[in-house]
């Protein structure tokens, strides 16, 4: 029987079992907003084809597929940056080995958080939602979030993207033909609140959830990866994360920021660019 203070569903039980039996190094995969686990899939099949174990977790309740959460937009409403951080060290808690912690966008900023702690042994952070104590706010970054930002009463929702604010903050260096086809393949409703999180965690001495223990000596190793022509993780933002986690600790830190990619560069046809710097650096420190 499942423990009543437990936020894991069975789905994921299942997964960790299926990585505890394995004696392979496991790859968690945090997906961010506006995305379900389910679009790692392609990333899970290229790391299990180079010999590691996936798992790829939801936030707490999250619908079990893109058609049920079109239908609920309210099940994504109210969940906070720490909350999901925590579902997700549940998980990582219940593995026999440390894994590989690879997030995108909000994932991004998650696994820099769950790294902070000492439970990655090896992280890749994908266009990383901003921490707390990341300056830059680039103007596009603030048009991307302004559809949730523009009324606080966002905070306690679940919002969705119209195709145009799709097209600005997430496809933007594609074709509009492959863009719309990744609206409708991928998007979801996301919860506001975890933008308020990021966008007012500088202005308020409260505002942990977003962040990153970046002086932890067990943090591990650790690669940035951020899109050139991202609007919603401009490089900007990318880079402050980089100079941070750099400056203040001793393990390995490295960036890399690939040309002409906008933020979906973990779902659109050049996902495998990102996949294999990701895959590289993690087989430098992991069988």
């Amino acid at each position: 029987m499942s423990d009543s203070t437990s936020t894991l569903a069975d789905w994921e039980r299942v997964e960790i079992d299926r990585a505890n039996a394995s004696d392979r190094t496991p790859v968690v995969f945090v997906h961010g907003l506006w995305l379900l686990s389910s679009s790692w899939a392609p990333w899970r099949e290229f790391f299990e084809d180079n010999g590691f174990v996936t798992l790829a977790s939801g936030w707490p309740d999250d619908p079990a597929t893109v058609a049920e959460a079109r239908e609920h937009p309210e099940a994504f409403a109210k969940k906070m940056v720490q909350q999901v951080t925590d579902h997700y060290l549940e998980a990582i808690t219940a593995l026999d080995r440390s894994p590989v912690v690879i997030g995108h966008s909000f994932g991004g900023l998650i696994a820099q958080k769950i790294a902070g702690e000492g439970a990655a042994a090896v992280t890749v952070s994908i266009d990383n939602a901003p921490f707390k104590g990341v300056l830059p706010l680039p103007a596009s970054s603030l048009k991307s979030a302004a559809p949730v930002l523009a009324n606080p009463a966002n905070a306690g929702r679940g919002i969705a993207l119209t195709w145009e604010q799709f097209q600005y903050g997430w496809v933007n260096a594609l074709s509009e033909e492959e863009g719309r086809r990744l609206f409708e393949e991928h998007h979801v409703a996301a919860a506001g609140l975890p933008l308020f999180q990021a966008a007012f965690a500088n202005f308020n001495p409260f505002g942990g959830d977003t962040e990153v223990d970046s002086k932890n000596p067990a943090r591990g190793p650790l690669l940035i990866i951020g899109g050139e022509k991202d609007h919603t993780v401009p490089p900007a933002i990318t880079n402050a994360s980089y100079k941070i986690q750099a400056k203040h600790n001793s393990g390995i830190t490295e960036e890399i920021i690939i040309p002409d990619r906008g933020h979906s560069l973990t779902i659109d046809s050049g996902w495998r660019d990102v996949a294999d710097e990701a895959l590289a650096f993690v087989q430098r420190f992991v069988d």
